[in-house]
């Protein structure tokens, strides 16, 4: 695999993850209503609960994106 091709999936691999973040916030903030009335049916946890899951679930999962993708990406571009 070139660098290009490296440089290529990983900046894709973050545009891609970011945009599941970004929906993911999305639900978590625009449809809050319905997300914890579900969640609560199928699960049987409080609302703080479920918010305080939400957060710690988003900033994990950019933590993770911060990590595995954006790094490697610049990394590349760097190296050249």
């Amino acid at each position: 695999m070139s660098i290009e091709t490296a440089r290529s999936f990983f900046l894709w691999c973050s545009i891609i993850n970011y945009g599941v973040l970004l929906v993911w916030v999305a639900l978590a903030t625009l449809g809050k209503r319905s997300l914890f009335k579900l969640t609560a049916r199928l699960f049987q946890v409080t609302d703080s609960q479920i918010g305080l899951l939400n957060i710690c679930g988003i900033t994990l999962y950019k933590t993770g994106i911060i990590l595995f993708n954006i790094v490697p990406c610049i990394a590349l571009y760097i190296v050249r």
